[in-house]
């Protein structure tokens, strides 16, 4: 069989590592691998199997068409749904015993009537906005919100929650504040008369807030070993995008490359044609910017990123066809790595492994 034009290459061995590594900074607390957006581009039903049985015990989805492809992989698991259309039927996820993520009466109102649809009681999680100002129940609408849970019997409030907006930043104000904001919340719910779990921490927060771990952790990003905050952590990126040669040339010095011509060999010099480009998530923007690890080397990639491909100087070293091509990795060999293509290009690693979920990009696992 051919070798694929593209491929993301997921080591699973990686994935259990990160796992139990973060569920070891958490003892007390049990771990939510948030497995949404098809696992961050990772592929969710794989990562959410993988992560069970190294330390996880739920998992989180944004929607519930994401939850109920992992009920439809026969994960069994609890799931926690949060963002879906103010039109959304609940009831096939009730009915598939999916979490629901709550933070408006009206979607309490719509959870109530799907469950008495579906015969069961929905368990929910309702949601308060600390400080983000994106989901959320504000403040001042906390209280009778609540209130309204606590009376309607047709829900089990099993958790309140929220997000923190700069955990990533330690030290940052903002998270003392919206933790004060948790805890106000907290005791209006006991008021009510709930009995909620409590769960904040992201990535972020489990690596550097142990007093905001509480019932639940919620890591992200930290899972596929790409690191959130500024210390080191034993992390390991669980993505490699590699592809192979498809061509080598010889050029003389003075001939450019790529549209526009934006590169010029200064001596006489070997280009190698890797068949992958933005279509394939190279962004364009890495455009002479960006290097890849070929036979043993990083070298870089020149001229501009085309749709379907990107050409690298070798210099004099001999290059053959079908020669491997990591065009980002562990980083553990020198070689490049998401977070060098995010730093480049001004975005974050999140966006990078995300956005490598496209057609033409095989995904294989290991």
């Amino acid at each position: 069989m051919a070798a694929p034009r593209a491929e993301v290459v997921i080591d699973l061995d990686n994935l259990r590592h990160n796992t139990a590594y973060l569920a070891a900074r958490a003892p007390g607390a049990e771990l939510m691998a948030v497995v949404k957006a098809d696992g961050y581009g990772h592929g969710a039903v794989e990562v959410a199997r993988t992560a069970l049985g190294s330390g996880a015990t739920w998992l989180g989805s944004c929607s519930i068409p994401e939850a109920l492809a992992l009920r439809a992989g026969g994960i069994t698991a609890p799931v926690l749904a949060w963002l879906d259309t103010p039109d959304t039927d609940f009831a096939p996820a009730i009915a598939e015993g999916v979490d629901l993520g709550l933070s408006t009466p009206r979607a309490l109102e719509s959870a109530a009537a799907a469950a008495r649809r579906a015969g069961r009681r929905a368990r929910v999680h309702l949601k308060i906005d600390t400080g983000l100002s994106r989901n959320g129940c504000p403040a001042d609408e906390w209280e009778a919100f609540v209130e309204l849970a606590a009376a309607t019997p047709e829900v089990e409030v099993h958790a309140i929650w929220s997000h923190l907006a700069c955990a990533d930043e330690p030290g940052h104000p903002a998270t003392d504040a919206q933790a004060e904001r948790f805890d106000d919340a907290y005791r209006a719910a006991l008021r009510a008369g709930l009995d909620p779990k409590r769960h904040l921490a992201n990535s972020a927060a489990l690596l550097t807030r142990p007093d905001l771990h509480f019932d639940l952790v919620r890591p992200g990003i930290a899972l596929y070993g790409l690191n959130p905050v500024p210390d080191e952590h034993d992390l390991r990126p669980v993505m490699t995008f590699r592809s192979s040669v498809v061509r080598t040339k010889r050029i003389r010095a003075g001939e450019s490359v790529s549209y526009g011509l934006t590169w010029t060999a200064k001596s006489d010099t070997s280009l190698a044609l890797v068949p992958v480009g933005y279509a394939d998530g190279v962004p364009r923007a890495l455009s002479n910017r960006m290097h890849v690890r070929l036979a043993g080397r990083r070298r870089p990639v020149v001229g501009r990123v085309c749709m379907d491909q990107v050409v690298v100087d070798c210099g004099d070293d001999e290059i053959a066809e079908g020669d491997e091509v990591v065009l980002f990795g562990t980083g553990v060999d020198g070689g490049p790595t998401a977070r060098e293509w995010a730093d480049t290009t001004g975005t974050i690693d999140y966006e990078i492994v995300t956005g490598m979920h496209r057609p033409r990009v095989v995904r294989t696992y290991r």
